[in-house]
């Protein structure tokens, strides 16, 4: 096992890239690669960075030279023959050749477009600007490059047994929370931790404690380069960039309205079983179920992500009632600023009901919260979302007001059209 706080202690070498290869990523970003690109391939999407903790002044923190080199980095970086070989032969969700040939024929000969970066008021403006398939493989490297290196910025200026007493404290911290979750009856957690992690080598010794320490409780992670190293499962389905963008190429507000169930109908055409998740909250969990086509009821869960997880859970138990089906055979995964006493709390309210899973992420892979003088290596909640397709702006509402993201006029008119009016605010834990 490595000596991670050795490793960071000799960081001496001209660059030590953070991303290797272009998947270490997570599972969902190259299934929806692979959707886009056969759905929506010539639509011009546009990412962008956002610091929702305004406090802390990442640009003051990281080097631009340091973070101009590891972009840099990743934009030399190709599927490799073994990568390649992994993500045509192996079965993921019971499913071999889940990745088709022309699909990967195009990933294989793959480099990221360019990126534009400049400093803004004590933060990083990072953009992204290009055809969807490319542009999107941008968001979650970039956002592991962000954190790693402001890990490295506090790090560097620690000595070694200063370096070698915070990683045993960390690693204490998170083997108390696997004890903990190891009484837990008929658990399955899997990792989420990617793009907000406090480096790579973290991740994968989380990863590694997980796998020994909950053993079958652990379902797998959606890093797909720590699957294929660790022989483990690649978890995740779809996010808020599909309804994001497909809604801002909506001509009307009557198409607007429809655009989240057009997503989903051409999701459904091309998986199925635990591949059909229902991601909800793009406009407000509520309202999309009540306005949902029969057929998506008898997809196999939905994914909570934002909002009040106890009450949108139990909105969604009703649903499934109201539609005719059996609460009891279906999922519903948890995947919002989770921790040890959360996924615990879940567990126990809806245990018996539904079949329960949680995709925890920042607080498996980044608590670090206290451990650093000044809380310098806390966590904090950096997103890279797309913001405009084919020159029309984006808007996510969620679930959680404080996570709208869109022009302040978009966000007003999604929010009638989608009766969004009334939601209520949550703290942004990361």
């Amino acid at each position: 096992m490595v000596d991670i706080a050795t490793r960071v202690y000799n960081h001496n070498w001209k660059i030590d890239p953070i991303i290797r290869s272009l998947i270490d990523t997570d599972f969902y970003k190259l299934l929806m690669c692979q959707f886009v690109y056969r759905n929506k391939p010539d639509t011009r999407v546009t990412f962008r960075l956002i610091n929702r903790t305004k406090k802390i002044r990442i640009a003051e923190q990281i080097d631009e030279s340091e973070l101009r080199e590891q972009l840099d980095h990743i934009r030399t970086l190709m599927l490799s023959r073994g990568e390649s070989t992994w993500l045509r032969g192996n079965t993921f969700y019971g499913k071999r050749h889940m990745f088709r040939s022309d699909f990967m024929a195009w990933l294989e000969n793959l480099k990221l477009p360019p990126y534009h970066l400049e400093k803004i008021g004590g933060q990083y403006e990072l953009q992204f600007e290009g055809a969807w398939p490319e542009v999107m493989l941008w968001e979650v490297p970039a956002l592991a490059v962000l954190t790693e290196l402001r890990s490295r910025s506090v790090l560097k200026e620690m000595d070694r047994f200063e370096l070698q007493v915070l990683y045993a404290r960390a690693m204490t911290r998170l083997w108390e929370k696997i004890e903990r979750l190891r009484m837990v009856d008929d658990l399955h957690v899997a990792d989420f931790g990617t793009r907000r992690r406090h480096s790579f080598l973290w991740q994968d010794w989380c990863v590694q404690a997980m796998m020994e320490g909950l053993e079958e409780k652990f379902v797998g992670t959606a890093n797909c380069l720590i699957a294929m190293h660790r022989e483990t499962e690649a978890i995740g389905t779809n996010a808020h960039e599909l309804p994001m963008i497909y809604s801002a190429l909506a001509e009307n507000d009557d198409e607007l309205m429809k655009a989240p169930y057009k997503v989903l109908e051409d999701w459904h055409n091309e998986h199925e079983g635990n591949l059909r998740i229902i991601l909800a909250d793009t406009y407000g969990t509520k309202r999309f179920l009540e306005n949902a086509p029969k057929w998506l009821a008898s997809w196999t869960g939905i994914r909570i992500d934002s909002g009040n997880p106890e009450l949108l859970g139990e909105h969604a138990i009703n649903w499934w009632i109201m539609k005719g089906e059996n609460p009891a055979e279906k999922r519903i995964i948890f995947s919002d600023g989770l921790d040890a006493d959360r996924i615990e709390s879940l567990q126990k309210r809806f245990a018996g009901r539904i079949r329960v899973s949680f995709g925890w992420g920042t607080l498996l892979t980044n608590d670090f919260r206290g451990l650093a003088p000044g809380g310098a290596l806390d966590p904090f909640s950096l997103v890279c979302k797309a913001v405009a397709a084919d020159g029309r702006d984006t808007v996510k509402l969620s679930d959680n007001p404080l996570k709208a993201i869109g022009p302040a006029s978009e966000i007003d008119r999604y929010r009638r059209i989608f009766d969004a009016i009334e939601q209520e605010p949550m703290d942004l834990v990361v």
